[in-house]
Order: C-alpha cells, then sequence, then structure tokens
C-alpha cells in the first residue's frame, strides 16, 4: 500500500487527484470541530454517554461531530440511507428500472432523486436531534428563554447544510481525486475516532497495571485488531470464479471466439450494508424511546432486549435479552439474501451466457445455469453473512464481557476501512497503469 502511494506522488496527474482529495478530507474534519452556536457539548456528551447505541452508527458516520454537536454532527448517513433507499426502489419500480437502463442520462436523474431524498432525510433527522437536544438541555438557557421555533429551524437548517456539503464533497471527490468520495468519507470519519478508542482502552487495561500484565494486555488487543483485520480481508475479497467456455463462431472467413472466461461471485456479495441495515433498524426503539421517556413496562423491555449493550453483560441479565443478537443475526442473514437478490440476477446472467454462445462446463445452458448459479449463489451468501455476523458480533461481545464502549475499529467499521482502501489502492493503481500504458503507446 506504502509503495503504491510513494509511486503515485511521483505521477503528475494522480499526486494532483490525491492532493486534491486530501484538502478536501481536511475541510471535512474541520466541520467537525465547528460547533453549532448555542450548544453545551458537556451536556451532550454525558448524554451519549449513556446511550452508546443510539449513536452507534451516528457515531460512526459523523467521525465525532455527534458528541461536539457539529456543523457536520449528520455524517453521510443521510446520503448513503439515501443511496440504498433509491437502490432498492429502482428494483422494485419497472420505471426507475427504465431509467437506470437510460445509460448516462438515467444515472444522472436517479443521482438527483438521491440528492432531494438526502436533503429530505437530513431535514427529518435534523429537527428530530434538535428538538430532543433540546429538551435535554444541550441549548442551555436558550432552550426555555428563547424562542424554540427559530431555534430547532436554525439548528436543522445548519444540520441540513453541514450534511449537503458532505455530499457535494464527497461527489467532488469522486469527480477530480481518487475512489468513491462517499467512502472516503465516511472511512476518513471512523479513523478519527480510533485514537480516541485506543486512549479509552488504555485506560480500561493498561493504565495502573504493571509492566508485564500491561505488555500482555496491548500483545493480546493488537493481535485480536490484526486477526479481524485479516479475517475482513479474507471475507471481503474471497471470489468464487464461475467459468464460462464460448464456442467458435464463423465471422464472414474467419473463425472467431472459442474463449474462456469466468463469472467472479464474491462471498459477501452485499457487503457491509446487511450490517448497517440491521444496526440501524434495532436502534430504532431506542432512538424514539430517547425522544420522549415512555414508560409501558412492554416498551421499556423491548428497548432493553435490543439495546446492544445489554446482550452479553452479566450484571443486570434479563432471560429475553438472548433474543437481541439472534434477531440481529438473522436480519444480517435476511438483508444479505434481501440486497443480493437485487443486485446479482442469475435469470439475466444466465441467459446473456446462452445469447453470447457461452456454456457453464458441465452445466446445460438456459435454465440449468440459472439453476446452478442460484445454488451457488445461495452458498456464497449463507458463508458471507456467517462472516458478517462473526464481525459484527465480535465488539459487542468484547464490550459485554470486559464492559467498555464499543469502539469504532471493530465490527462494522473495519469491514468499511478495509474495504474502501482496498478500493482506493486498486483505483490508484489501475489509474498509474493507464497513464504508463498511454505513454507506452506515445512513444
Amino acid at each position: 500500500m506504502f509503495k503504491t502511494l510513494r509511486n503515485a506522488f511521483k505521477v503528475k496527474d494522480v499526486r494532483k487527484k490525491l492532493i486534491f482529495t486530501l484538502l478536501m478530507l481536511f475541510v471535512v474534519r474541520l466541520g467537525c470541530q465547528i460547533p453549532i452556536p448555542e450548544t453545551d457539548s458537556g451536556v451532550l456528551k454525558e448524554f451519549l454517554g449513556k446511550n452508546d447505541t443510539v449513536t452507534g452508527i451516528l457515531g460512526m458516520m459523523s467521525g465525532g461531530s455527534l458528541e461536539n454537536f457539529a456543523i457536520f454532527a449528520l455524517g453521510i448517513g443521510p446520503y448513503i440511507t439515501a443511496s440504498i433507499i433509491i437502490q432498492l426502489l429502482t428494483a422494485a419500480f419497472p420505471a426507475l428500472e427504465e431509467m437506470q437502463k437510460e445509460g448516462e442520462e438515467g444515472r444522472k436523474k436517479l443521482q438527483s432523486l438521491t440528492r432531494y431524498m438526502t436533503i429530505a432525510l437530513s431535514a427529518l433527522q435534523g429537527g428530530f436531534l434538535s428538538v430532543s437536544f433540546g429538551r435535554m438541555g444541550v441549548f442551555g438557557s436558550s432552550w426555555s428563554t428563547g424562542n424554540k421555533v427559530w431555534l430547532v429551524l436554525s439548528t436543522t437548517i445548519i444540520l441540513t447544510a453541514g450534511s449537503a456539503c458532505l455530499m457535494w464533497i464527497g461527489e467532488r471527490i469522486t469527480e477530480r481525486g481518487v475512489g468513491n468520495g462517499i467512502s472516503i468519507v465516511l472511512t476518513i470519519n471512523i479513523l478519527a475516532r480510533i485514537p480516541s478508542d485506543f486512549s479509552a482502552l488504555g485506560q480500561h487495561f493498561v493504565a495502573g497495571k504493571k509492566i508485564l500484565p500491561a505488555a500482555l494486555a496491548i500483545l493480546i488487543i493488537a493481535a485480536i485488531i490484526i486477526a479481524m483485520v485479516v479475517f475482513v480481508i479474507y471475507l471481503q475479497d474471497g471470489v468464487r470464479k464461475i467459468p464460462v467456455q464460448y464456442s467458435k463462431k464463423v465471422q464472414g472467413n474467419k473463425l472467431v471466439g472459442g474463449q474462456q472466461s469466468h463469472i467472479p461471485l464474491r462471498v459477501n456479495t452485499a457487503g457491509v450494508i446487511p450490517v448497517i441495515f440491521a444496526s440501524t433498524l434495532l436502534s430504532l426503539p431506542q432512538i424514539i424511546q430517547s425522544y420522549g421517556e415512555f414508560k409501558n413496562p412492554v416498551w421499556q423491555a423491548i428497548v432493553n432486549m435490543l439495546t446492544q449493550s445489554n446482550w452479553f453483560r452479566f450484571s443486570g441479565y434479563k432471560w429475553y435479552y438472548v433474543f437481541g443478537p439472534i434477531l440481529y443475526v438473522l436480519m444480517v442473514f435476511g438483508f444479505s439474501y434481501f440486497y443480493t437478490s437485487f443486485t446479482f440476477n442469475p435469470t439475466e446472467v444466465a441467459t446473456n451466457i446462452k445469447k453470447n454462445g457461452g456454456l457453464i462446463p458441465s452445466v446445460r445452458a438456459g435454465s440449468y445455469t440459472e439453476e446452478y448459479l442460484k445454488n451457488i449463489l445461495k452458498y456464497l451468501i449463507f458463508i458471507g453473512a456467517i462472516g458478517l455476523s462473526i464481525v459484527a458480533l465480535a465488539p459487542i461481545v468484547a464490550s459485554g464481557v470486559f464492559n467498555i464502549a464499543q469502539v469504532s475499529f471493530g465490527g462494522t467499521s473495519i469491514i468499511i476501512i478495509v474495504s474502501v482502501i482496498l478500493e482506493t489502492i486498486k483505483q490508484v493503481e489501475s489509474q498509474m497503469m493507464a497513464r504508463n500504458y498511454k505513454g507506452f503507446l506515445n512513444k
């Protein structure tokens, strides 16, 4: 990785893109430190410290700006949610599906819909946060003595503008920088929280201990992190290659074709989306609870059952907490199958293979190829969902057993960080190869 970056800075065009990306990321981190006027971050940090599940996804995507209630407090989350919704709607509604097939023009229309939905979601989420935080005392005396409507409206506008700015920065990085801009913004926000997480782990496992136990704790923590990263790399890069043999055909006086290719099916076909969906849905009851104190015992039991910090803690454990992680894993599996069904269509792939005169060895063309692909896909999704569940539950188990807060470099975050870094490096390498190829032709 470092060798690739070092070589990339030697290439003028790639160096400009890398510098532009770094400058945009500097703007992102600067916006995460500018607090919204008339807010008391101390009150907010105290509340968030007691409700880590509520801010699990929000905190991860905002890069710590939620704790400061900064102008970028919503992070890139609304854009990601809007993109996923548009993608699912495209598969469900024929009109949007036709728009997607229109090529570049259709892609621009879908991108515009995604932007509008991002603004709507940002305004909705910003309004809820403003009202909720105002009731907690985040705005101090301004909430009780000032104009609440104006305070909520102005804060919502600032948060929505901040989210729109992050969306714009992400798109500019994609256009003029390197890698997928939205993913890179999300990754840098996750990475920004890692130092504070290491500090928290050090205070819990190392501080106040003798040299040998402290060194042993450091080695164990490092080993676990490295093992998680290696596991995620294998999970993300795992591919099942389905061989396809194309028959020869006569074109004019020439015999063409006959080459052998393959269909790459990833083990983790759905990426990190199933974990994000599952975590978000499970945190909804606690988010609703934070907007108003509901005293109904049944509702309170549901909230406690779905609170991740309760799942593996020994103190105050209730028997029904066991259904929380079970539901979490089932949702990860369900979303893995659901999302993959929209991103990979065995029927369409089998049809295209048959039209182009292709054949999977030992499998008949047509419906037999389709069934063969479906069976392999089901197997791969099952393996991938198991891997996702292990990665997602590992930090939750550690948090409960050792009574510590969940860290940013565990579970979902590691999958995002590893996948984005690998994809960005591949894109940098491809740009360098393309430039070298052009330079060779110009000679």
